[in-house]
């Protein structure tokens, strides 16, 4: 009797244990140096001069890019548009959509989110390894639209 109940017991305790560890798929370096360096090429190649942020599930960067030429504020903006893509899952131009609809309401005011466009989530399958921003084209040369055309070309390198 003593040992069913022991049994019992353990058997009930070990899927809470269990609980308590998540894994989480995440994006790798050797993908985030892969996605920056393709972006970068598509920029390169279209006359840009940029910067690229890549930062895996959990907002922490993992790569920073700034090309020759590309002026000091965009390192923070293309941080901001990638941690956007990220957190709302969804790319920053369709959060700054959301957000005019909504007149001005949310959490737009919470730190590192922009409404720029140019942040574009890294998706496999159902989940978001992470995710993309880029800042640095003018808006006379497509501005926030062309730096995702670069993000979607980066994410389009890397298989997963």
């Amino acid at each position: 009797m003593r040992h069913a109940i022991a049994l019992l017991a353990l058997v009930i305790a070990a899927p809470a244990t269990a609980q308590n560890v998540v894994n989480e798929a995440t994006l790798s370096t050797d993908a985030a140096l892969n996605i920056a360096s393709a972006a970068l090429a598509q920029c390169r190649q279209d006359g840009q001069k940029v910067t690229i942020s890549v930062v895996d599930q959990a907002g922490r960067e993992k790569v920073r890019v700034r090309d020759d030429g590309a002026a000091p504020h965009t390192e923070t903006h293309a941080f901001r548009k990638a941690y956007t893509a990220l957190t709302y899952k969804m790319p920053s131009a369709e959060y700054g959509k959301r957000f005019t609809e909504l007149r001005g309401l949310g959490p737009v005011l919470l730190p590192n989110i922009t409404t720029a466009a140019g942040g574009v989530p890294i998706v496999a399958g159902k989940n978001v390894l992470g995710a993309v921003g880029i800042s640095g084209t003018p808006g006379s040369a497509g501005g926030g639209e062309h730096d995702a055309k670069c993000a979607e070309a980066g994410i389009q390198k890397v298989k997963f």
